[in-house]
C-alpha cells in the first residue's frame, strides 16, 4: 500500500506538566499516560499499534520534551507545532472561543486537516537521542531508588550519604534534560536561526529556546511564513 493510499490515523497529544492527553481524530479515542518515562514507553506501544500517520503536539514551555525526543528516537512521525496555529485553526472551524484552552481532540483535528509535514530525523540523529532516554531513564531509576532506601533508612550516616547521592544524581538528570534540549536544538529537523526567531514580536530569548527545541517547523520557515 503507497503512503497515499494509506488510511489516516491522526494523534493528537495534549501536553502538562505531569499528563499526556491522547486522542485519535478518526476513532474519537481518548487517553492519557504519565508524563515520565513509563508514560512514554507506553505510549510508544500503543502508537506503534495504532500506526500513526501524524502525531500533533504544541510547544509547551519544556513539558513536552521526553515525549518529542521518545516519539522521535521511536521513529513515530511527531510534529510539534506552534500553539497559535492550532489555536488559530480551531477558532476559524468553530472548536474553541478565544479563551478556551485547546486539548488534545482539537489537536488531533489539526493533523488530520492540516496534515503538517514530517521532517524525521538522521540515522545518526536518532541513534544519539536513543542513548540519551536510555540514560536518562537509567538515571531516573536510580534517583527513585536512593530515594526509596532515604525513607527506609534511619541511620543518620547512612541518610547523610543517601542525601548526597540524590542530590548528585538530581544535577545529573538537569544535565541530562539540558542536553536532550541542546541535541534538539542542533538537529537540522529543528533548526532556525535565533535572531529570526527574536525578530518576531514578543518573542525573547527563553521563549526562542523554547521554540528551537520542541518545533521541527521553524528549521525551514522564512520570515512571511513565521509572521503569518
Amino acid at each position: 500500500m503507497s503512503e497515499q493510499q494509506r488510511e489516516k490515523v491522526s494523534i493528537g497529544i495534549d501536553v502538562s506538566k505531569n499528563v499526556l492527553d491522547i486522542a485519535v481524530h478518526e476513532t474519537r479515542e481518548t487517553w492519557s499516560v504519565t508524563n515520565n518515562n513509563a508514560g512514554c514507553a507506553a505510549l510508544v506501544i500503543k502508537l506503534r499499534e495504532l500506526k500513526p500517520t501524524s502525531i500533533v503536539l504544541e510547544a509547551t514551555g519544556g513539558f513536552g520534551t521526553l515525549v518529542t525526543a521518545t516519539l522521535s528516537a521511536a521513529e513515530l512521525p511527531v510534529i510539534v507545532v506552534n500553539p497559535r496555529q492550532v489555536r488559530d485553526f480551531a477558532k476559524a472551524t468553530g472548536q474553541l472561543a478565544k479563551t478556551d484552552r485547546l486539548d488534545c481532540l482539537v489537536l488531533a483535528h489539526f493533523a488530520a486537516a492540516i496534515d503538517p509535514p514530517l521532517r524525521p530525523l538522521k540515522d545518526e540523529e536518532t541513534r544519539h537521542l536513543e542513548a540519551l532516554l536510555a540514560r536518562r531513564r537509567q538515571i531516573v531509576e536510580m534517583l527513585v531508588a536512593e530515594k526509596n532506601r532515604l525513607t527506609n533508612n534511619c541511620d543518620r550516616a547512612v541518610i547523610k550519604d543517601l542525601q548526597a547521592q540524590i542530590k548528585w544524581l538530581k544535577s545529573r538528570l538537569k544535565s541530562s534534560d539540558d542536553e536532550l534540549q541542546r541535541v534538539l536544538k542542533n538537529s537540522p529537523a529543528w533548526r532556525e536561526r535565533d535572531d529570526l526567531l527574536r525578530s518576531a514580536p514578543g518573542v525573547g530569548a527563553v521563549l526562542s529556546l523554547t521554540l528551537l527545541a520542541e518545533v521541527p517547523e521553524l528549521g525551514h520557515l522564512n520570515d512571511r511564513s513565521l509572521n503569518s
